[in-house]
């Protein structure tokens, strides 16, 4: 309950964060086109006071305003040329010494906006080209800084939120699978004094055979438990061997209707895995692929190996997954059944990436016909 009320509060987050964005950025947009329009407008004063000093014989003229006009254009970029096209002045242009520079910058004035045009006392033309100042182009700039501000923001908070949820998870695994081990430690050291006590006196001894497997099967399933929240040790084996016992024994388990086989290029496949928690991920998958069955059916495990990586895929024929799940199905408390806990390929994924260093996928799904899940472990 208290994972789906974080996943709520994240992305009330992220809508907060993208309306923030999308305010932040209309309003830079509508204060970005005001600057705009004030600098078009200054360009023209500025045109217009070029005019008058080209008449300054008109003595109902403020030449005094004039000139503090033109003077006064500190900030935007302008070039006035003729009907020629030659250059006459320019200003707030960079490395404006040069020519072509100069002509480099009319024609990307001349991309921007059209010139504004000035008519002369004589009859003659000139034009002004400008483009937009170094201050309305850092605000435009300015919605790109915000947003890489609030993305970097919500990076941090997913990373943060996802590590607080990991270690709130791994302390829920940590915690049930040692105290499971607790719990079946302690009648199961007492079972096995009654196996050893009925060895003695018991005719029956298939009977007593039986209990004891099933005495060493809880052993193994306790051991299992224990490592998980530890650092489990890491053997150099060969994986076929461990594959076609965890078939046989799931085999005995299953419904006789269900058709197993194993598949591998080579005999001898090695790789450096912990043999108690590999077996219980190929159990749980096998598990997986055994409920999806209705009645009849199939599952098929594959070995491969390329120069880096061992890829085990297993496959199946029952109900499939929806694509929806594709990415939900190894969620801790996800499941499609009735009855579940929704544990299994969650834990099935722990052990595969956190202790081998591994992955596991479900590659395809196709209902009825194929089901693939892949596990890629390192040679």
């Amino acid at each position: 309950m208290k994972f789906r009320f974080n996943n709520i509060i994240f992305k009330i987050l992220v809508v907060l964060a993208l309306g923030i964005v999308g305010v932040t950025l209309w309003y830079t947009n509508n204060l970005a086109n005001k600057f705009k329009q004030e600098e078009k407008k200054k360009v023209a004063l500025w045109a217009k006071a070029t005019k008058i000093l080209s008449n300054i014989n008109d003595v109902n003229d403020d030449i005094g305003f004039v000139f503090e006009v033109v003077n006064n254009n500190t900030t935007v970029p302008v070039i006035q040329v003729n009907e020629e096209g030659e250059i006459i002045a320019h200003r707030n242009i960079k490395n404006s010494t040069s020519d072509i520079v100069l002509k480099e910058e009319i024609e990307l004035m001349k991309r921007r906006y059209p010139p504004i045009e000035i008519e002369l006392i004589d009859g003659k033309k000139e034009y002004i080209y400008y483009k937009d100042s170094k201050l309305l182009q850092n605000l435009k700039y300015f919605p790109v800084l915000m947003l890489s501000i609030i993305g970097a923001f919500m990076v941090i908070v997913y990373f943060a939120f996802s590590n607080a949820r990991i270690a709130q998870q791994n302390k829920v695994w940590t915690g049930m699978a040692k105290e499971t081990a607790h719990q079946i430690g302690t009648p199961l050291s007492s079972l096995m004094g009654w196996v050893e006590y009925l060895k003695e006196n018991t005719k029956n001894q298939a009977i007593t055979q039986e209990i004891e497997k099933d005495i060493n099967r809880l052993s193994v399933i306790a051991a299992r438990f224990s490592k998980i929240g530890s650092l489990p040790k890491m053997e150099y084996v060969n994986v076929i061997p461990i594959l076609a016992e965890s078939i046989r024994y799931m085999k005995q388990r299953a419904s006789s209707k269900v058709f197993f086989e194993l598949i591998s290029e080579e005999n001898v496949i090695n790789t450096k895995i912990n043999k108690d928690l590999f077996e219980w991920v190929i159990e749980n998958m096998i598990k997986n692929s055994i409920d999806a069955i209705s009645e009849k059916g199939k599952v098929i495990i594959t070995v491969k190996e390329n120069d880096k990586n061992i890829f085990i895929d297993i496959i199946d024929n029952g109900k499939g997954v929806l694509k929806s799940f594709f990415y939900k199905i190894f969620e801790p408390g996800f499941t499609s059944k009735k009855r579940g806990w929704g544990l299994g390929l969650s834990l099935v994924k722990r052990i595969v990436e956190d202790y081998h260093q591994g992955r596991v996928n479900l590659i395809k799904s196709s209902p009825y016909h194929e089901t693939v899940f892949r596990i890629v472990l390192k040679k």
